[in-house]
This record gives structure tokens, sequence and C-alpha cells, in this order.
């Protein structure tokens, strides 16, 4: 998620889907076994990929190079092949023969219109930051340089030639989200103003295209899109979306046989533990607290930049309490600020959030905490401290984390004090950017699989780096993984542990939980893939009995 506000790395999990079948009882027509009805909750924001935020659903409507396949592998897209030169820094994709859901041809030229149009600062597209190390991209983006001089040239109709100003790891995996796929220059210049707007002012590369949405309805369906290349492995001929904001009612129309897959909530999961259909699905999303080390209250910034009073608060959680009695949905405690299961060590096959952990750092120790604490109050000359802790009241666990917060810090900590403000997503984000907050609860999910993804987030002068955190030798460690290191897995791979170590013994973000969605679902669906990161759900396989 990186570059985008913490809220919207977050949409595709928020916006979490609700997998069902149509027509649920046995004797349901062969048109509708063939149909999902999905919930989400909360309305589709926009269909045009330079804008999105998220991907989640319309990942199955638009297509790149490739396509993310299960566990997270890129698997065939609109690429046929794809070769990476021996340095690493020019990829060329031949395109097999695929159309556009409209009948028109997709071309080489697509992607370089697309890319162009992405980073075009007139386009302000919210994810331009994941094009950072294709050539010029940066100064395109910034508007130093013209759309043109971005490094993505079409040498003919089947060929796509990328040029990176440096290795890029995650490249071939990062080729997969849908942010980096084709657009119609044609249809958009006809429709103008109007361009995606609505769904029939867009033509899609995907299996499904997309049929009744209308920019701002709480229901729109997805049909098969005859026109895709691969269109005999689709099984659906349906998919029927409908915004389904309360778990309560997910889960009657689950009872009452009209949904297969829902969400449930914290309360619903404690009830439901035991239901033969319950399942969970885990994400790399991480919630955890920033600090403000530019903080506009002078006493509050000598605080917060003492390594003590942080690790003082980070020691003072008890995260077992918190995924277990506070959310009760099956998260899990993390190592540090890198998600679990996100990506291993090439050379031995650990998990990256085993090797990035930092003992006596996200442990829960009171009596740790109480002496850090003490400690630091000395060092900054201070008796008493009064924190304003900022969260987002649109996040369903954002009341439940902060009181418990509120509580604990103020149980544990002697002389301290924690006022509370719980506002929409639009003003937490706006109020972060600024730096009006002494502690953010935020949160980071992975757009792929790579630890690259989570480590730009602390970088010194990312418009992300909302804390302002600056260590000079972490950015010179992700600096050598990302140019010095890139053709080397193994030293790559370090550099991002020790990268990762420093944020976690600093505590310079304190995790609290990564996040994992509880679902009751039913036998009758199959074949959808879930991944950790990126598009988390996909379609294109999925049936129903």
């Amino acid at each position: 998620m990186k570059f985008k506000t913490f809220v919207a790395s977050m949409v595709t999990v928020s916006t979490a889907l609700v997998l069902a079948a149509c027509g649920s009882n046995s004797n349901s027509s062969s048109g509708e076994a063939k149909t999902l009805n999905l919930s989400t909750t909360a309305p589709l924001d926009t269909i045009d990929i330079s804008k999105s935020t998220g991907y989640g659903q319309t990942g199955n409507v638009f297509e790149s190079f490739y396509r993310l396949g299960k566990n997270g592998k890129p698997t065939a897209g609109l690429a046929k092949s794809g070769t990476v030169s021996k340095d690493g820094k020019t990829w060329t994709f031949k395109l097999r023969n695929a159309k556009w859901s409209n009948g028109d041809p997709i071309t080489a030229q697509d992607f370089v219109y697309s890319w162009r149009r992405s980073l075009d600062p007139k386009t302000a597209s919210p994810y331009s930051y994941l094009f950072s190390g294709v050539k010029n991209a940066d100064q395109v983006a910034s508007g130093k340089l013209m759309p043109s001089a971005v490094g993505i040239s079409a040498p003919n109709k089947d060929t796509v030639v990328v040029k990176l100003n440096r290795p890029i790891a995650y490249f071939k995996v990062l080729m997969a989200y849908p942010l980096f796929g084709p657009q119609n220059e044609k249809v958009v210049k006809k429709y103008g103003k109007k361009y995606a707007t609505k769904a029939e002012y867009q033509v899609y590369s995907g299996p499904f295209k997309i049929k009744g949405w209308n920019g701002t309805n709480d229901t729109w369906s997805f049909v098969k899109n005859n026109q895709y290349w691969d269109k005999k492995v689709v099984k659906l001929n349906k998919i029927n979306y409908q915004v389904v904001k309360s778990n309560n009612t997910g889960y009657q129309m689950y009872q009452q046989g009209k949904l297969d897959l829902t969400p449930l909530s914290s309360e619903q999961v404690k009830n439901l533990k035991s239901n033969k259909d319950f399942t969970t699905y885990p994400y790399s999303l991480v919630r955890f607290l920033m600090y403000n080390f530019k903080d506009n209250n002078p006493v509050n910034k000598k605080a917060l930049n003492n390594r003590n009073i942080r690790l003082a608060l980070s020691l003072s959680i008890d995260r077992n309490i918190v995924t277990k009695k506070v959310l009760g949905n099956g998260s899990t405690l993390p190592t540090g600020f890198v998600a679990t299961d996100l990506a291993h060590d090439p050379s031995i096959g650990e998990d990256f959030a085993k090797q990035q952990a930092v003992k006596n750092t996200v442990e829960y120790n009171p009596t740790l905490a109480k002496k850090y604490w003490k400690q630091g109050l000395k060092e900054i000359g201070e008796k008493q401290l009064t924190f304003n802790l900022l969260s987002s009241n649109d996040e369903a666990d954002s009341e439940q984390l902060t009181q418990y917060l509120q509580s604990q810090w103020t149980k544990e900590l002697k002389g301290v004090k924690i006022n509370v403000t719980n506002v929409p997503d639009k003003s937490t984000t706006s109020r972060a950017q600024e730096g009006d907050f002494d502690i953010y609860l935020s949160h980071w999910g992975g757009d792929f699989n790579d630890p690259m993804t989570f480590m730009q987030i602390p970088k010194t002068g990312t418009s992300y780096n909302y804390g302002k955190w600056s260590n000079n030798d972490y950015d010179q460690l992700v600096k050598n993984a990302g140019d010095r290191d890139a053709n080397n897995g193994n030293k790559r791979w370090n550099d991002l542990v020790s990268a990762a170590k420093i944020v976690n013994k600093e505590q310079a973000i304190t995790p609290i939980y990564q996040q994992t969605t509880a679902y009751l679902q039913k036998p009758r669906v199959h074949g959808v893939i879930h991944n950790t990161a990126g598009t988390q759900w996909s379609y294109k396989y999925a049936s129903v009995d």
C-alpha cells in the first residue's frame, strides 16, 4: 500500500467482499447456479484504473501483463511471455492475441498510453508512486518531465519494452497489478469527462465486464466478458454486487440462504467459531501506531522522540488481549511492522516477519514498560504527559482499540493522559498529512508480496511518512536493497531485514495486530483465489454448485 494514504491502502480490505450463490436452493436453474452474489461494505468508488485506490473487485474486470494466481504468484495475463535483461533493467513483454470487451484489439500502445496517463500529474493517480523505479517515472509524476518521457515503449503492436532505473526484484508480481494494465485511448477520448463515470463508458480487459453501475448506486453486476482471451476457463456467467453495511444483515442473509459467504464481526466470531461453516481469510495488513516526531507541541515532540517513551507505550499493550478479547476475530500477533506470511528468505525459506523481530519491543511486559517510562520522563524532564490519539471512526475496530489503549496506558503508565479523536476517514487523513496528531492509529496493507511494500512507509521524505521519522541508516539500507544489491537476492534480503530491525528496535512504528477476517462460508462456492496482498480476490476460476 505504500504511497497511498493508509486508509486508501486498505480499501480492498475494508470493502471486504462477501461471496454468495444466487439461487441458493438446490433446485436453482443452471443460469442461477452460474451466478454469484457478492456483498461489499461500501459502494464502488471508481472504475478508472488510473484513479482507483484498490482493485479488490475491479481486478476481475481489468488485466495487466499477468494476473495473481494462488499464493500471490503471477500467472498468465495479457502477456504470453516476459523476459528481463541480465542487468535487470529492461523488461520485454510479448502480448497475446487479446481483445477489449468492445472487440478492439489490445495493443502494446494501449499499455504505453495507460502508463503515461496514470503518471500525468493532471490525472492525480493516488497510486502513481508504484511506478517509482521505472525510468523517468518520478520526474513525470512530479511534473518535471512530459509523460512521453516515461520508460515504456511499443516497438510494434505486440511488444512492450519497459526501462527501469534499477532492477526491481518484485517487478513481475507488480506487473499483475491492474494499475499497470492497458487503457483504450480511443475510448478515453470518445467519452472525455464521462469516461469511466458509468459502466458503459468503459471497456474491459479481464474475465468480466461491469453492467449497471452509474457511479453512485449500491448495486451493480459483473458479467462474463466473451471477448476475454481465456474465456473458456471462466465458469460464472454473472456476479451481482450489493452494498451490505451491517454484519448482522449479512448473517441474516446467510441464514436465509441468500449468501454463501459473509464476514463476521468480533461478537459474531465469539458465537460462531464452532460453526462448521466458519473460516478465516488472512491479509497482509498491519494495524499500528505512528508517532509524530515533528509534533507542534514542544513537550510532546520531546517525548515522542524519546525511544524509552515509545518502548513504554508499546510494551504496555497486551496484544493477546487485543486479538483474542478486544477483537476476537482471528487476527494475529505481529513481530514487527512488516506483515507475517508476506515474503520468505530466498535461501532458507524463513518468514521475513520472524527475522525482523527484535526482543522486548512488541511483547507485553508491563514491568519493563514502567521502567522505560520512568526513565524516559526523567530524560525529558517531565512528570506528566497528555497525548492525543487520532483514529478513523470509519474503521470497525477503532472505538474498541482506542478505548483499550486509553485504558491500558492510563493503567500502566503513571502520569499519562490520553485524549481520543475519532473522526471520519477524510478528516483523519487530512489531519495526519498536516501533522495534526500526537499518536495516529493507522494501518497498511501490502500491495505485493515483498517486504518493500512496507519498507517504504518510514523512509525519509515520503508523503505517507506522516510522523516524519527519519534514520539515515534505515534509508541507506533500503536504498541498497533497491539498487546496489537489487540483483543479489540474499544481500537484498539482508538489507531489508537489517532495515526492519532498526524500525522495530526504535519502535518508530508500533504494530498492534495483523488482520484476519472471519467468515461463514458454505461449501457450494469453489475456485475462489484469495491472496494476502495486492488484488486479494479473483473469480476467474470460481464456480457455484
